[in-house]
């Protein structure tokens, strides 16, 4: 598996070789249900690239999701996969995808060893090696222990590298660190960004912000159905930014004391060229907007 990262990307480099995933006024009802889960979205997903879709439970995000899978049929409106429609979706097509779901779905009875092996086998061609894939999400020890007897986290972590068994094109990812402490939630980050430095493409639905704003190229916001805003996290946030400068710093008494300086003209600003020279500065930074901010701005809700 490759070590190498890059984990920055612009949204032109991404896109130059084409779009995977195009969606056109998308939409879909589940039977008997009033309201539609999702209403006339428009997105397109370039190769190579990290697309986030954000959103609270019941944003669209999965049942999206489902039908680019073919998971799910009698929606309107367009939506294709390498020039396919679901509908056309034969062998090749899940030959070429990996999915990990939100939830963890194993044969308990097995061990997790036994399970990737089972699961490589319904693939043709070469499979990645089973032991190489739990040993990069720390689960080398447990390789010969029955599922049934894992935590949530380790189901978690089998059912993401199981997506990568037989090397996809493209990896339909749903909440990958969801249950996942800090160090194992690496893990697998590094393996996602691994998997966009050998070329693939990455549709990853999430409502985790701090992931999302890591990991991808480009977000969409999703709400009721619908997209409220699409773009790289870095110009969603810069559009929405305060352009100010705040220094914090230590007074002659060693009291910690904070202003707020204007970024325009900050190089002839006398009032910040004096804390600068006079005090003892201890952070510096830009006050930008986070992807919260950027997500309760254009949708008035919170995922919190």
């Amino acid at each position: 598996m490759s070590t190498m990262r890059s984990t920055t990307a612009t949204t032109s480099s991404v896109r130059s070789n084409g779009d995977v995933i195009e969606v056109s006024n998308l939409t879909y009802r589940y039977p008997g249900s009033v309201e539609p889960a999702v209403r006339g979205m428009d997105f397109s997903v370039g190769k190579g690239e990290i697309f986030g879709f954000l959103g609270p439970s019941g944003a669209g995000k999965s049942t999206t999701q489902k039908i680019l899978i073919g998971l799910l049929d009698g929606y309107g409106g367009q939506a294709s996969v390498w020039g396919s429609g679901p509908g056309e979706f034969g062998q090749d097509y899940y030959r070429k995808i990996g999915v990990s779901f939100e939830l963890p779905n194993h044969y308990l009875k097995l061990s997790a060893l036994e399970n990737l092996n089972f699961f490589a086998s319904l693939y043709d061609g070469p499979a990645v090696e089973p032991m190489e894939l739990l040993r990069a999400v720390g689960l080398e020890d447990d390789a010969h222990t029955r599922v049934a007897k894992f935590s949530k986290g380790m189901q978690m972590r089998l059912v993401f590298i199981r997506a990568l068994l037989h090397g996809p094109e493209l990896l339909f990812l749903d909440e990958p660190t969801s249950g996942l402490d800090p160090t194992n939630a690496r893990k697998v980050k590094d393996l996602i960004l691994d998997q966009r430095a050998a070329g693939r493409t990455i549709f990853l639905t999430t409502h985790d912000m701090a992931t999302a704003d890591e990991l991808c190229d480009r977000v969409a916001f999703v709400v009721d159905g619908t997209i409220s805003a699409l773009d790289s996290p870095k110009e969603l946030k810069v559009a929405r930014s305060q352009r100010m400068v705040r220094a914090e710093y230590r007074d002659g008494g060693g009291s910690l004391l904070g202003s707020d300086f204007p970024l325009d003209g900050l190089a002839d600003n006398a009032d910040f060229l004096d804390v600068l020279r006079r005090q003892r500065l201890e952070t510096l930074h830009s006050k930008e907007a986070t992807l919260d901010d950027v997500f309760v701005e254009t949708t008035g809700r919170s995922l919190r």
